[in-house]
């Protein structure tokens, strides 16, 4: 059975790569950690930004990573077992992570800050130049 895709339309052109990042973000659907995603809205002429915070209670700086690879926000996290604890009861596991946000082109990350067990990511979204270009038609004879 084939399957109609939002990009199917012949009238749009190289969305491909848009559909299968599109496919792959709905198959990763994993609930850890919790985050928030908030607009900040534009002040003094400064763009607009974006703020993604995440629940990463109990990492620290040096257990967490955030990187941009090609158009993706990488944000890992990895707790190192301290193996001389002797636990009778253990409800805070220590739970490596990944979440991917996909940046749309233009896209800046501004920086990162842990601050009582929130991470926080700012991205700032600049308003795009518009861009007319004239194609000239050659003529053959």
């Amino acid at each position: 059975m084939s399957r109609i895709t939002p990009f199917a339309s012949p009238l749009l052109l190289g969305f491909d790569a848009m559909e299968k990042t599109l496919e792959r973000i709905s198959k990763a659907s994993d609930g850890y950690p919790p985050y928030n995603i908030e607009r900040i809205a534009a002040d003094s002429g400064a763009p607009e930004r974006l703020r993604i915070t995440l629940a990463v209670a109990g990492f620290s700086e040096e257990e967490l990573d955030v990187s941009i690879e090609e158009n993706q926000l990488l944000i890992r996290g990895r707790q190192v077992e301290q193996g001389e604890r002797d636990y009778l009861y253990r409800g805070i596991a220590a739970r490596q992570f990944q979440r991917t946000f996909v940046l749309a082109d233009g896209m800046q990350v501004l920086g990162a800050a842990l601050k009582n067990g929130l991470l926080s990511v700012d991205l700032i979204r600049p308003e795009p130049a518009r861009m007319v270009k004239k194609i000239n038609i050659s003529v053959s004879q």
